[in-house]
């Protein structure tokens, strides 16, 4: 990503998969798709990023229906980058949609929320770096 915080607005950040039987759809998408998966700690398992097989750059994440994902809808999850993600929970609220999970910070890396439209589809918004 542009270190250029705001050249990012809009675009697809991320991708996860959550689902009850990760393992299973790690190893699918390996043979599928042809990535090689890389072990995530999450306490008592292993989510996992899945990455390019030459590069090791990281594609996108199959998590496990537990522990922080445990509500999260089955199914591909989307990432996208705002400016500010309680400026836009505010937004989400004002139009509509719903918050299904509370604004996450995760360090200097930003911060996540998940949202459900008006139309039921979900989506998270991801503000990068530092947040307030």
């Amino acid at each position: 990503m542009s270190e250029n915080k705001n050249e990012n607005i809009g675009s697809i950040g991320w991708i996860d998969l959550t689902c009850n039987n990760a393992e299973e759809v790690r190893d699918f998408y390996c043979k599928v798709i042809g990535w090689d998966a890389e072990n995530v700690p999450m306490g008592n398992y292993f989510d996992f990023n899945m990455v390019h097989p030459e590069s090791r750059d990281p594609k996108a994440g199959i998590c496990h229906k537990q522990g922080v994902n445990k509500n999260l809808p089955t199914g591909w999850m989307v990432y996208f980058i705002v400016e500010d993600v309680f400026k836009s929970i505010a937004q989400v609220k004002k139009f509509g949609g719903k918050v299904i999970v509370e604004p996450k910070k995760m360090g200097s890396q930003g911060a996540f929320t998940v949202i459900q439209d008006p139309s039921g589809s979900y989506c998270s918004l991801f503000e990068q770096g530092e947040v307030k």
